[in-house]
């Protein structure tokens, strides 16, 4: 293994050229009222039609929605409600042709405003809300989580966190929280292009910078 990228004091280590990553997040802007409480399935399948090569795409992700609780099926947009996908920068240009396209997603329509690319940076500590589990025992989701690790030469400290089931007309998932902290500036970003787990358009092992352990539990 070759020499790895230290850190200065803190936790975030400023971005240079080497270091720039090859994926971006897009950010939209939402417009729209309500979704369904569980929407990654029809957004995935939402994005894959206006957008054929997604699926070509292997390393593309749909982040979690951020919304607001309202009844048992349905859950409510903020005004700071963002879509991100996790997408190789030289989709940029293509996936900017979502702006002003209006998805349907369980019988709710969301409004796509225009997009800003936001870099990937270098931080010490990620969290994924959601890594995908291949059953619900938790050590053999976490003896899974450190062999892709050992795989991709990544070093860290993992915390796992909330178990969730979801049941999506695709098929029954469970998913686990988690955090990975004690991250080169290198290993980092591979984490942060890379992922953990399968199904990154259903939203799960996608790593954003987080600055503190409590977020696991959520």
């Amino acid at each position: 293994m070759g020499a790895r990228t230290a850190w200065p004091a803190g936790s975030f280590m400023s971005l240079d050229e080497p270091l720039r990553a090859t994926m971006i997040d897009m950010v939209f802007p939402l417009e729209g009222h309500s979704l369904p409480r569980d929407a990654s399935p029809a957004l995935r399948a939402a994005l894959q039609r206006e957008m054929p090569w997604l699926d070509q795409a292997p390393l593309a992700g749909i982040h979690p929605l951020k919304l607001v609780p309202g009844t048992d099926a349905e859950a409510l947009l903020s005004q700071r409600t963002r879509l991100l996908l996790r997408l190789p920068r030289v989709r940029f240009d293509d996936a900017a042709g979502l702006t002003g396209r209006t998805l349907q997603l369980g019988g709710h329509a969301v409004t796509l405003g225009q997009p800003h690319a936001r870099e990937l940076l270098p931080h010490r500590t990620l969290y994924a809300y959601a890594v995908a589990a291949e059953g619900e025992d938790e050590i053999a989701f976490m003896q899974a989580m450190n062999s892709e690790l050992q795989a991709l030469e990544v070093r860290s400290q993992l915390i796992c966190g909330k178990r969730q089931q979801h049941a999506w007309p695709t098929g029954a998932l469970t998913t686990f929280s988690l955090m990975l902290h004690g991250l080169t500036a290198s290993d980092s970003l591979r984490l942060q292009t890379l992922g953990l787990g399968r199904h990154r358009l259903l939203g799960c092992g996608i790593f954003v910078p987080h600055k503190s352990a409590a977020a696991v539990g959520e």
